[in-house]
């Protein structure tokens, strides 16, 4: 029983993993590509456009790939796949505890 919690184990740090190269690939994708308008600057690490002019004025871009790039990365942290992460664990568990003493009450 400890190899399949160990397994299942590896298998949630393999998804951890992916998921945080996932977004920090996606991001830094969506960053390459955005576009602001014309006379606005775009700034990487507030990831919104500022106008010249007026720096207190701010919009996100709105080209498609900087938009897709930024629902995937929701899509990916806590409200999307890495939200399940929890559930995952606790069915696993449970149905191995299950099997487990299911399987002691047959011999």
């Amino acid at each position: 029983m400890m190899d399949v919690l160990q397994g299942i184990g590896y298998g949630i740090v393999a998804l951890a993993i992916l998921v945080v190269v996932g977004i920090v690939i996606i991001t830094k994708m969506g960053d390459s590509v955005a576009q602001c308008a014309t006379d606005w600057t775009y700034n990487a690490t507030a990831r919104t456009c500022y106008e010249n002019a007026n720096l207190s004025n701010t919009a996100d871009p709105a080209n498609a790939g900087w938009t897709n790039a930024n629902y995937l990365n929701t899509q990916l942290g806590s409200t999307g796949l890495s939200g399940w992460v929890p559930a995952i664990i606790a069915v696993a568990v449970g149905s191995l505890f299950l099997s487990y003493f299911l399987a002691r009450r047959k011999r």
